[in-house]
């Protein structure tokens, strides 16, 4: 029998339930005759509660001392340069060479070539993503889109060196033999594969802001006799438009932060390609130039301290972008409160608080104005410009228009699905030959040309379980501190940004940080605890944003009838809060070893070597991991095709699993929890 809560809401019969029941009922038992004084009894509860409440703030403070802990850094070994050849002169530079005699640190060419890239990029990612998001929230039914969000989120969860070494075997090849050019590795190359890698950010945003718009909406413009398309084009997409940009900007600050696939498809010239537009051009990113130059630089020389210089630019342009994606979501979550209040109110027939929804409704009567303006700006961004022309849309009535235009949209969605089955293919088809009991256990021998990759393997799961035993506590610690003991306030806010800046953080800044702080500040050397700790926090803000969403999934209404029955807040957590929240704490710890066991950039210069034949012996040495090994077997190695694709199948393989394994959690976790 379910039980009935506040608002009409229900609790299931499922896990959820019996361990809420449990917990009651073990509170109950405990807080029924205390043995110890009253007075002293509660005092000793309150001194536990606030011991436990301080706890939780430290944890959750630990971000914002985690990112100044990096600009800190960043800034304290780039100062020299800025203050040698001064702000403007290193930033307008148009010559990088810091080998030459003399050398130059401009790096105005560096910032050309990440611009370029990364609008080479969204033009590929923003129709595509905006596309498939329409499709996914309007148009698929519901086992359809069982299939393909999955599809996607792998594609999220595709290691980036893997998307580098397939760029830099098939895709290059593909451009260099089409273009007749002498080398594939060119600035559309990098476009090509960062917009690929953009589009889960881009669509699984756009769908949930698509996904927000009242329903009541999209039921008034089809009662007035719009068309599907029309409703979508003149009313779904504006209402959603605050989200789509939120999600581009985020998919920009994506494309911006990437390291290893620019560094393995772009060529890598500092230069500015001449004319401007010209697509087969090499070029350097900012990311590129880091994880080039780091490894082989004299620590305190102008090279190492112009190189922070790159990384101090590189953060504050990424900061920027994600704090401007911040506000925005913020903007579009207080709207679609007001909104969904206010068609509420419209409901009860309320006149004085229905005027907004009612004016929403009355204004699909001007449908066709907003068509004309919103199915231009779809079409661009669909990048079909064919129904852009007046002619043609005057020619074309609304059902054919909806007809070809819904067509685009499955034709855009099957692009995003071959691009990911020709990766998968390539992958799979090449790699499963390499594959072998001795591959999976021996260790690399004649350069990682024969052999295995026994020790990579054991490196990687080393290293994020590390990562995870490191973050895991504080992640969780400080959701519980966000969601459990605060409603607001600025230390909350300063708290939450810190959060969001430390997410927004390019893994290769993470990589640096790790360098200056772990292995020489405290002297930890390259090891295996340094590439942990740098991991850990790369993935903490992910387990702390999974972790308060799940806890946000538990009904108030439980926390306030725990409350009653006189438990303490922290027994109120620990008893009824946390049980039913392990799914989704469990699917963000999933996701978290799934990213954490496809980086590159973080470990590059904190805790990896090519080669080793044994495994470290205490954590202080370093150890092989499989993205690291990939990387060097593509681009230093010839004559080790086999064992790059063996590599990269092994690779992609753990980490599909894992994010498979979380999708699989939150789907279960969906269906068998019912609030």
């Amino acid at each position: 029998m379910p039980i009935p809560l506040h608002e009409g809401r229900q609790i299931g019969s499922g896990q959820a339930t019996a361990h809420i029941l449990s917990g009651i009922v073990q509170m109950s038992a405990e807080l029924s005759g205390p043995d110890k004084p009253d007075s002293l009894w509660k005092r000793t509860r309150q001194i536990r509660e606030e011991a436990i409440r301080t706890l939780w703030f430290c944890t959750a403070i630990f971000a914002v001392v985690a990112i100044f802990f990096i600009l800190f850094f960043l800034v304290k070994n780039g100062y020299p340069i800025f203050e040698q050849i001064g702000v403007w002169n290193y930033l307008t530079g148009d010559v990088w060479n810091p080998t030459g005699a003399p050398p130059a640190y401009g790096i105005y060419p560096l910032i050309i070539g990440t611009l370029l890239v990364t609008l080479g990029a969204m033009a590929i990612a923003i129709p595509l993503g905006i596309a498939v998001a329409v499709f996914i929230a309007e148009l698929a039914p519901a086992r359809v889109k069982e299939v393909i969000k999955p599809a996607i989120e792998l594609l999220a969860g595709i290691p980036s060196v893997v998307y580098g070494f397939f760029g830099l075997v098939i895709l290059t090849n593909w451009i260099r033999i089409s273009f007749d050019v002498a080398s594939g590795e060119t600035w559309l190359a990098g476009s090509i594969l960062l917009g690929i890698m953009a589009l889960p950010t881009i669509v699984s945003v756009s769908e949930d802001a698509i996904s927000a718009v009242p329903r009541a909406y999209r039921e008034g413009s089809l009662a007035l006799g719009a068309t599907h398309w029309q409703t979508i084009a003149g009313v779904v997409l504006p209402g959603a438009l605050s989200g789509i940009t939120a999600a581009i900007i985020l998919g920009l600050g994506r494309a911006i932060g990437e390291t290893m696939a620019v560094i393995m498809v772009t060529g890598n010239a500092g230069v500015v390609p001449d004319p401007l537009w010209n697509i087969l051009s090499p070029i350097r990113t900012l990311t590129g130039t880091l994880g080039i130059e780091m490894g082989e630089v004299a620590v305190g020389s102008s090279h190492y301290h112009a190189l922070f210089g790159v990384a101090v630019i590189l953060l504050a342009i990424t900061l920027a972008v994600n704090l401007l994606a911040r506000g925005i979501l913020v903007r579009v979550g207080e709207q679609h409160t007001a909104t969904t209040g206010a068609t509420r109110q419209a409901r009860k027939g309320r006149g004085e608080t229905a005027r907004p929804y009612a004016r929403a409704v009355l204004g699909i009567g001007t449908l066709g104005l907003l068509a004309a303006a919103t199915d231009v700006l779809v079409a661009a961004v669909a990048a079909v410009t064919l129904f852009g022309a007046v002619h043609v849309r005057r020619r074309v009535s609304p059902k054919t228009r909806e007809k070809i235009v819904f067509g685009l949209l499955y034709a855009a969605t099957g692009i995003v699905l071959f691009v990911l089955g020709v990766i998968l293919f390539d992958i799979i088809y090449n790699g499963a030959p390499a594959l072998s009991w001795e591959f999976l256990t021996a260790p690399p021998s004649d350069l990682g040309r024969a052999g295995g990759i026994g020790p990579a393997i054991l490196g990687t799961l080393y290293l994020v379980g590390g990562a995870i035993l490191f973050a895991l506590p504080i992640g969780i610690g400080a959701a519980i501190y966000l969601h459990e003991y605060t409603r607001g306030g600025r230390i909350t806010g300063i708290i939450r940004a810190g959060v969001d800046l430390l997410g927004g953080t390019p893994s290769i800044v993470f990589g640096l940080f790790g360098f200056a702080f772990l292995v020489l500040y405290l002297n930890l050397g390259v090891s295996l605890l340094a590439g942990q700790i740098t991991l850990g926090l790369m993935v903490l803000p992910t387990i702390i944003r999974t972790t308060e969403e799940a806890l946000k999934s538990v009904p108030g209404s439980v926390r306030e009838g725990s409350l009653a029955l006189g438990a303490t807040h922290w027994q109120t957590i620990w008893r009824v809060v946390l049980p039913p929240a392990v799914p989704g704490i469990l699917t963000g710890t999933i996701l978290s070893v799934g990213r954490a066991a496809g980086e590159t950039a973080p470990i590059l210069f904190t805790a990896v070597v090519f080669s080793r034949r044994f495994l470290p012996e205490s954590v202080m040495e370093p150890v092989m991991a499989l993205p690291y090994h990939l990387f060097i077997l593509a681009t230093n190695v010839p004559g080790a095709r086999e064992n790059q694709y063996g590599t990269a199948l092994v690779l992609l393989a753990l980490v599909a699993a894992i994010y498979l394994v979380a999708i699989r959690v939150r789907n279960r976790y969906q269906k068998s929890i019912r609030w």
